[in-house]
């Protein structure tokens, strides 16, 4: 038998092993399936689309091409009439039933590629290739996660509107953001930690690393997901999947480090023959990951001063008088046409809170001294819901002269100072006599209540 001495780095073909380990079938089936779910559910999912540019030419296709299909199952094996919508939840029947046709399309798939291909062994080159899919796949993600954290937009500080919202009306996914929200520091440090399992991930180096810091990240993801109700089980389940797959052929060695023995050498399948294969490899996965860099900080920065963009009229406005067809209409509780509040937050929108402490989203135009409310789901073509000219003769006060829903209104509102809100105003403190979750107590340590004119 001739032997081949192959010099580190060089470019010659490293030969092939003759005694190359047959894997078991149940090795081999796991990896057809696994080829075929994750691929199909990475290019018809959100997965792929988190790469900046993808979703202009893909995702069209992506949801244009297994729609019939989809919406056939719904009718056929669930009786039910499932829709594509785009309304920011990952959650939606369309995506259960999607993935129930991805998973009944790889059980298929890797059935009869079972019974057609019982010649191959193993698959080492082809997994090599799929573990460098997933890795990718899983990056974008996390990077995707990170930088909407770290330009803290994800997660936005309480709106004016939520600061008059009781406690009790909030979902339990409103609670999440808003404690989040409430301390940006905390949401940039969760974006760096995120940030930084797709970097790990991206580095040939320290891929174990971050699939190792990925499980951590993408299990605590997937678990708020879960326990506040956010509709993104489906995406953060697969994402905590593709870090396990990508952890658990370093199962041993991991243990072993965290157990304090000796580390042998990775087994990990790899799809290089030699290493000129594996610098170009790592030279695209590097070139990549500062792609993914510069295109999330600019994104992030893009959207963080979009978020920022404040209403000419930023406040709380309480309607001190309000005046319909020339007659006084009294604040009563309870009363649904009589407005209370008027709130001001970002540009281009506004809250109406009635008397019944019901909140009235419309999209509000200012111009001038001009104040057009348009509702949501209408049109910018259709008349408005309401008109009214503007007076500003104080900076706390506004009044308003105009039309709503054809009736003439007359309001006079003065601002509410929204720093006087608690949640705003306790900041950071070293020290603490008393602990201030509880201030209704009326212990020394808790700030004394002003607000009770928001009640």
């Amino acid at each position: 038998m001739s032997v081949r001495i192959v010099e580190p780095g060089s470019d010659v073909e490293e030969p092939e092993l003759p005694d190359r380990e047959s894997w078991r079938p149940i090795s081999r089936i796991l990896f057809r399936f696994g080829l075929v779910y994750f691929g199909l559910f990475a290019l018809l999912t959100q997965v792929i689309l988190e790469f900046p540019g993808v979703a202009t030419w893909w995702g069209p296709i992506a949801v244009r091409g297994p729609r019939p299909v989809v919406e056939w199952v719904g009718r056929t094996v669930f009786d039910a009439e499932v829709v594509y919508r785009e309304s920011g939840s990952g959650d939606t029947a369309y995506d259960w039933v999607l993935l129930f046709c991805v998973l009944v399309t790889a059980i298929t798939v890797t059935a009869v590629w079972s019974i057609l291909d019982r010649a191959h062994t193993e698959y080492r080159t082809a997994a090599g290739w799929l573990l460098v899919f997933l890795r990718v796949c899983l990056a974008g993600t996390m990077l995707s996660y990170g930088f909407v954290k770290a330009f803290p937009v994800q997660m936005p500080p309480p709106s004016l509107t939520r600061l008059l919202e009781p406690f009790g009306d909030l979902t339990p996914m409103a609670v999440l953001w808003s404690q989040v929200g409430v301390s940006p520091m905390y949401e940039r440090l969760l974006g760096i930690a995120e940030i930084s399992c797709g970097v790990l991930l991206l580095v040939p180096r320290t891929t174990v690393a971050g699939a190792v810091s990925s499980v951590i990240g993408a299990a605590q993801v997937w678990i708020l997901n879960l326990t506040y109700d956010v509709p993104v089980k489906i995406l953060s389940f697969h994402v905590l999947l593709m870090a396990l797959v990508l952890a658990a052929p370093e199962a041993r060695r991991i243990t072993a480090v965290l157990a304090g023995k000796a580390v042998g050498p990775s087994t990990v399948p790899q799809p290089f023959r030699n290493s000129a294969q594996r610098r170009v490899v790592a030279g695209i996965q590097v070139g990549l990951l500062l792609w993914l860099v510069v295109s999330g900080t600019v994104n992030g920065l893009v959207a963080w001063q979009q978020r920022e963009s404040r209403s000419e009229f930023y406040g709380i406005w309480e309607v001190d008088a309000f005046t319909r067809d020339g007659q006084p209409v009294p604040a009563l509780l309870g009363d649904g046409t009589r407005w209370r509040r008027l709130v001001f937050d970002q540009r281009g929108t506004a809250d109406i809170q009635t008397m019944d402490d019901r909140f009235r989203p419309v999209r509000a135009e200012i111009s001038a001294r001009r104040l057009t409310l348009r509702w949501w789901d209408a049109s910018d073509s259709a008349a408005p819901w309401a008109i009214f000219t503007v007076e500003h003769p104080a900076p706390d006060r506004l009044r308003l002269n105009g039309e709503a829903d054809g009736q003439p209104v007359t309001m006079e509102l003065s601002r509410f100072d929204a720093d006087r809100f608690t949640l705003r105003r306790s900041g950071f403190h070293w020290i603490n006599e008393f602990p201030n979750n509880r201030c209704s107590s009326g212990r020394p340590a808790c700030p004394t209540p002003t607000v009770s004119s928001a009640r």
